[in-house]
């Protein structure tokens, strides 16, 4: 602790500084209003970076991590509290084994909204639009190949969990938190917004009318993605052009996030 000069020793797991902090898990499902939760090295070095909209509020750190988060403690605010607990104490805390040592709160950034966030993005631009999609290892897992694959936005409707849980963060690596996006509405005032903004969406199914990889792909284009299982509604299906991954003869059900890298991949190349 000789390193961190500003950190503030927990003893108590019942200590009222540490109150956003409880029961984490329990919180992945009910939301936490205008927090996040932030777990992980990886993730917390992009909360605190520049590319991050949102902000630390404060941070919860083992005694054994502290000296090896080295510079990553450099950007951290001094109004930001550091708070360090042995690991026994962070495990009461969260009401789990936390092996990772490291646990940020964050204050998210206003959602603008989708018109707003469509119109800041460039003339050429590749958005992903999700309906429905509720589980929170498959949006954590699109956000992750989204931003690996350089898409520049993506749009959730109000059917599709919260990227800013816990675990979608976790499963995003972070990326849920440097991605731009917007949640919120039906499926259909995405695709409205969409069309406004000159986005021509393109949507994966099984039954799609094209192979994927035979698109010509428009400056402006979204991939809509729905949930595994009952897919994509066919008024969204209507309003959009559709195209399929082939896959082996008897088996066409690729996981909705690796559809996601596959269809991601292929976008970027044409």
């Amino acid at each position: 602790m000789s390193d961190a000069p500003s950190a503030i020793l927990i003893t108590d797991p019942d200590d009222p500084r540490i109150a956003p902090y409880r029961a984490v898990r329990e919180r992945d499902v009910v939301g936490r209003g205008e927090r996040l939760v932030a777990e992980g090295e990886v993730v917390l070095r992009l909360l605190l970076s520049g590319r991050c909209r949102h902000t630390a509020e404060s941070l919860l750190v083992s005694e054994k991590r502290l000296e090896r988060l080295g510079d990553l403690l450099d950007p951290l605010p001094p109004d930001v509290p550091l708070y360090v607990a042995g690991q026994s104490v962070m495990d009461a805390v969260v009401g789990f084994h936390i092996h990772r040592g490291v646990l940020a709160i964050g204050r998210r950034a206003p959602d603008e909204g989708a018109a707003a966030l469509l119109a800041g993005l460039p003339e050429r631009a590749l958005v992903v639009a999700l309906s429905g999609v509720s589980n929170h290892d498959n949006v954590g897992g699109i956000f992750r190949n989204a931003a690996a694959f350089g898409a520049e936005a993506v749009l959730l409707d109000g059917a599709c969990c919260d990227p800013l849980y816990r675990k979608a963060i976790r499963v995003s690596v972070g990326a849920s938190l440097i991605t731009p996006f917007s949640r919120g509405g039906a499926g259909e005032d995405m695709l409205d917004a969409l069309e406004a903004a000159g986005f021509e969406t393109v949507a994966l199914s099984p039954s799609g009318d094209v192979q994927l990889h035979e698109l010509a792909r428009a400056p402006r284009t979204a991939l809509l993605l729905g949930a595994e299982g009952p897919g994509l509604p066919p008024a969204l299906m209507a309003r959009a052009r559709t195209a399929r991954i082939d896959m082996a003869a008897g088996f066409d059900s690729l996981n909705v996030a690796a559809t996601s890298a596959v269809a991601l991949y292929a976008m970027t190349r044409l």
